[in-house]
């Protein structure tokens, strides 16, 4: 496959501190390529560099053939005034002009200018199109197009950002952090699409399913420098391993050899040879190689929890609303002693509404909640906390204690366990408005740790935390000895930690699933099949055809049937097709008639298009 992208020994630094440095990767067309490393190492900042919204320091980034480029940025920057509808279309593209004048015309029920965009839309063969653009709208629940976009969430405004970048079908496509704030139906979605999809994708991503079954190439950024890895993830989890242990050999080899040239170094004679010259620069290479760090100390992080009587939390006959939405409704359930459970459904299906109730944040309108005594909620908010910019790392976890208790009753320091999260030491006097986003969240996970709770709330802690933090945050949760209610879309954090879910359907009623998200997908899709089972079965058989000798054309009697059915049925949509043509001619239809006929036009232009292509390939045998 001919290179798409090339970039060529590429730098960027932040004051003292270097993103990376020299790097240089191709990638390929059609290749699907996910970029990895810790929050703060400079991901975001390498996709601006190569989207051309930031500089960089030296290097160059090329794109073949002038390459059109889709770019989902983590924060998207969308036009407060616009509605939904002018920020989704809003492309110099001359089908998606006509498409945004065809929809716009339907909106308006203006029947000349719907007269005049059909027109349009059939000059330029726009239909197939606009089903795939309606498609991506109604599969990431874009609906009120009308909107303002100031008046959406931060999630909303991302769909619509993801919407808008996928709409356009660009030859190279970026996306940073793509499955933030989407629902697992709609990642599940967007993973088909892109796997499916003949594009080039470069992307970063936490979500390790999605990496997994989207991605077969993974770059990491380590250190400023680039390490390619030809594999998904799960190869990605086994190389990255072997080179760490690898590096750390090195580097043992490199400081044992050091020793002995920094004696020559000390006695080395003053007569400065070629020989000597080239020997004091390997000296400097080697002391460069032998003081790098491949990994922090690892330590045991077996934190204490609070002690935990025998009443937990009870819930009984529980109910609650948003106006005329129903989130709870008689809900009923008793906490048990170290139970992980997970919360999956839809955005807006009440997860968080839950959680704010049973922490005391919202009252019930009915039934009753009671908590045990002994009960010391740890609650990690989905909007997160805000910190002073002007303070320091340590003086944040200062605050709160300076020793973490383990679960022996031994103590470590705060520093031990900032180190313990991936804050070495070194950034821990570093300003709190010099963390990356990322790193202002993985702060927070352990501001709400430190506090020793019993009962874990975890409201999508995926978003916005690197891999190697959620590895970390696995492990803790694993040797956690309390109770954890776990919001997440991520499929992989559910398979890992809990053992059954809650599943919110709507409308006040939420199923107990016995198991993690990969055993209740199995069994949804188990459930959908065996539906599909019966609705066929309670169907009327057709007779089947009686089979007849072959005469002497190359039709079977059943392409013969089909090609007449074919005919007739051609002519049929030929006949409705002109009777709208004149019906939304005629002036005389309501806005609701003209909408109607409109969207009809639409799906029976693609009908005979595709009898129309059935009825050659018959014919011409």
């Amino acid at each position: 496959m001919p290179s798409l992208l090339q970039v060529e020994n590429l730098s960027r630094s932040y004051g003292e501190k270097v993103l990376f440095q020299d790097i240089s990767f191709v990638i390929n067309q059609y290749q699907k390529v996910a970029l990895i490393a810790r929050n703060g190492a400079g991901k975001s900042t390498l996709l601006n560099i190569i989207a051309g919204l930031e500089p960089s320091d030296g290097g160059s980034v090329k794109f073949i053939n002038d390459a059109s480029i889709g770019y989902l940025k983590q924060d998207p920057e969308l036009n407060e005034f616009n509605t939904v509808f002018d920020e989704v279309y809003e492309s110099s593209n001359e089908i998606h002009r006509t498409i945004r004048d065809y929809e716009k015309a339907i909106l308006g029920h203006d029947k000349k200018e719907i007269q005049i965009a059909i027109e349009r839309m059939d000059a330029v063969d726009g239909w197939e199109y606009e089903t795939r653009v309606k498609q991506i709208l109604s599969e990431l629940k874009i609906a009120d197009l009308e909107q303002k976009i100031k008046e959406l969430s931060g999630g909303q405004r991302k769909r619509i950002a993801l919407a808008k970048t996928l709409i356009t079908e660009p030859a190279f496509l970026i996306l940073d952090e793509p499955t933030n704030h989407l629902d697992i139906d709609m990642i599940e979605w967007l993973e088909d699409y892109l796997t499916r999809s003949r594009i080039t994708l470069f992307m970063i991503t936490h979500d390790r399913y999605f990496l997994d079954r989207v991605c077969g190439e993974i770059l990491e950024l380590d250190n400023a420098a680039i390490f390619r890895y030809k594999g998904n993830y799960s190869y990605f989890v086994e190389k990255q391993a072997e080179r760490k242990e690898n590096q750390s050999k090195e580097i043992e080899k490199a400081r044992n050899l050091l020793r002995k040239e920094q004696e020559w170094m000390i006695r080395m004679p003053k007569a400065r040879t070629t020989k000597s010259k080239a020997r004091i620069d390997s000296y400097y290479d080697l002391k460069s190689i032998a003081g790098s760090k491949v990994r922090e100390e690892k330590i045991n992080m077996d934190v204490g929890t609070g002690r935990m009587g025998k009443k937990i939390l009870e819930m009984r006959q529980v109910s609650f609303s948003w106006g005329e939405m129903p989130i709870l409704k008689d809900f009923f359930y008793t906490f048990k002693r170290n139970e992980k459970i997970g919360f999956v459904g839809n955005n807006g299906s009440g997860k968080s509404t839950f959680l704010e109730i049973i922490t005391g944040q919202l009252r019930p309108s009915g039934g009753r909640i009671e908590k045990g005594e002994t009960i010391t909620y740890g609650y990690y908010r989905q909007e997160g906390i805000t910190f002073n910019p002007d303070s320091r790392v340590i003086d944040v976890v200062r605050d709160i204690a300076e020793v973490v208790t383990l679960s022996n009753g031994d103590s470590v320091s705060v520093a031990a366990f900032l180190n313990y999260f991936l804050f070495p030491y070194p950034m821990h006097y570093q300003l709190i408005s010099k963390l990356s986003g990322g790193e202002r969240r993985r702060l927070y996970l352990v501001t709400v740790l430190m506090q020793n709770p019993n009962f874990l709330i975890l409201d999508e802690p995926t978003n916005d935390l690197d891999i190697f933090t959620l590895a970390i945050l696995e492990e803790y949760l694993a040797f956690f000895k309390g109770c954890v209610i776990i919001v997440t879309h991520d499929r992989y954090f559910l398979d890992e930690i809990v053992d059954h879910l809650f599943v919110f359907k709507g409308d006040a009623v939420i199923k107990d699933f016995p198991g993690n998200y990969s055993q209740f997908s199995a069994y949804r899709k188990r459930k959908e099949m065996e539906e599909s089972r019966l609705i066929q079965a309670s169907q009327p058989k057709k007779e089947k055809p009686r089979n007849f000798p072959a005469g002497p054309t190359k039709l079977s009697f059943k392409e013969k049937k089909e090609l007449e059915t074919l005919e007739t049925e051609i002519s049929q949509l030929e006949k409705e097709k002109a009777e709208i043509v004149n019906a939304l001619s005629s002036g005389v239809l309501s806005p609701e008639e003209l909408s109607a006929k409109s969207e009809r036009f639409a799906i029976l232009l693609k009908e005979i298009g595709m009898k129309s292509d059935r009825w050659l390939e018959l014919s011409e045998k």
